[in-house]
């Protein structure tokens, strides 16, 4: 099967060749012609399998016929991310290069200034995130009256955002007569009731087991103890042929933390995270596609919407928190057919999280070191344990002879009679000769003799009754009447 007997037309059939693809993916050759029959779909795939095309291509020539209006876009597609909205703008500038379509982005981190704009010119595709939607339909800059289309994309990931009551709201602002596409790569029971109540006798598309993962990725488990993870995964990236990286680690903290290690050790590392702004998020995002550097920490910001050509490898520094997560990061990898290979570093505290992956999964990961052909870690470990323990001994063993070394010979002492009062003074109390007990018993009693420290009050003050003034007493008391 070839995308030209999907019926896309002849406009849309160019823009894909021009990009390199001819053979339609299983969820889009599915997915394309339910589209283009105007039927509501839900759509199930693992991450990697080509699901934004399966929406982008259709929508493109469903919406090729009709007229714009200003404030009312003529269809929306909503996404969990910055980054993954931005990746559809990006399949839709590629694709739609044939089509006189206008298409808006809107998301947080950036000024509202253009896109408060090309709203008012009017467009046909709204690429929005559900936050910075939610506050231009409340400001009145934007009416959804006019919508004809909407995609929910990446529904389990809104689910744990928390913006499925956002996206309840925006459904019932929509039109009712309207056709809606809703894609996931699992399908939780909270998804299922919202595909309920706002599609209508939908058609289900699942071309893989919900929350399978990749067939082209060769999944590892490290395990490793919690400080033994960065020498870990140093040696994996200097042994384990690692071209380009994805590196994700469950905390900001833990990425920032993480790439300054790689950088103090030589490797071309970069970091991204939520707490970074849009435009420095974009940035390190072109400079790891261009190559600049090769490896790219992350957050769970970047699990989802990237879509970068060559990663061979994606490293979970952290076991994820929530299971859904590992399908989606380990499927930064091994996309578009090509191979890729996957490692969680488990350590103790990970027992339960690797475990809830394993259920979700439905299959056991292999032991890396056990199963793996390519190279056997545990030797490799064990070898740099010793090298490091031999190490620490034969400097633990040098220290005291260095000490003895550069410490000076003592001078012999003269004897007391020949010593003047003032050396004696000045001579070190444990070279002192020790006094007679006696001496320092007599010396010791003394404190018991001192008598006790005075209160400071008058020496005539008698003791005041419960409830009466205790303290000193003030001067001017003294001073008589005449």
């Amino acid at each position: 099967m070839t995308f030209a007997d999907l019926g896309l037309s002849p406009e849309l059939l160019k823009a894909v060749e021009d990009a390199g693809y001819t053979t339609p993916t299983a969820i889009q050759a599915q997915a394309i012609p339910t589209v283009l029959m105007m039927r509501d779909l839900i759509g199930i795939a693992q991450t990697g399998t080509g699901k934004t095309a399966s929406f982008v291509l259709p929508m493109i020539d469903v919406m090729a016929a009709g007229r714009r209006r200003a404030l009312m876009p003529r269809s929306l597609i909503l996404e969990p991310t910055r980054e993954l909205a931005a990746q559809v703008a990006e399949n839709f500038e590629k694709y739609g290069a044939n089509h006189d379509l206008k298409m808006a982005l809107l998301i947080g981190g950036v000024q509202m200034g253009d896109q408060l704009k090309a709203l008012s010119d009017g467009v046909d595709v709204l690429i929005a995130t559900p936050g910075r939607l939610m506050d231009l339909f409340e400001r009145g800059k934007i009416m959804l009256n006019g919508c004809e289309l909407l995609v929910i994309d990446e529904a389990d990931r809104m689910l744990d955002m928390g913006f499925i009551p956002d996206i309840e709201f925006i459904c019932s602002k929509l039109p009712e007569t309207r056709q809606t596409m809703l894609f996931s790569a699992t399908m939780p029971p909270p998804i299922e009731k919202l595909a309920k109540k706002f599609l209508n006798n939908p058609k289900r598309i699942e071309v893989s087991r919900a929350a399978s993962t990749n067939a082209d990725i060769t999944a590892f488990k490290v395990p490793v103890k919690s400080r033994s993870k960065k020498d870990t995964l140093r040696w994996f990236l200097e042994n384990d042929l690692v071209e380009t990286a994805i590196i994700f680690a469950n905390r900001k903290t833990t990425v920032r933390d993480l790439n300054q290690s790689l950088t103090r050790f030589g490797f071309r590392s970069s970091e991204i995270h939520g707490d970074m702004d849009q435009s420095s998020r974009i940035k390190e995002l072109e400079r790891f596609k261009a190559g600049e550097v090769n490896i790219l920490v992350a957050s769970d910001v970047a699990a989802r919407g990237l879509d970068i050509k060559g990663v061979s490898h994606v490293f979970n520094f952290d076991t994820p928190w929530h299971p859904d997560d590992y399908v989606h990061r380990i499927g930064r990898t091994g996309r578009a057919g090509a191979k890729g290979r996957a490692f969680t570093f488990v350590s103790e505290e990970d027992a339960e999280a690797i475990s809830n992956v394993e259920k979700l999964t439905g299959s056991a990961i292999k032991v890396f070191g056990k199963d793996d052909v390519r190279v056997d870690l545990s030797e490799a470990l064990a070898k740099a344990e010793a090298s490091a323990e031999a190490t620490a001994k034969a400097s633990k063993a040098e220290e005291p002879t260095e000490e003895r070394e550069e410490r000076p010979a003592r001078k012999p002492r003269r004897a007391r009679e020949d010593r003047s009062p003032r050396e004696e003074r000045a001579e070190p109390a444990a070279d002192r000769p020790a006094k007679p007990r006696r001496e320092r018993a007599e010396r010791a009693e003394e404190p018991a003799e001192r008598k006790p420290r005075a209160r400071r009050q008058h020496e005539d003050d008698e003791s005041v009754p419960p409830g009466e003034w205790n303290g000193p007493r003030p001067s001017f008391l003294d001073v008589g009447f005449g």
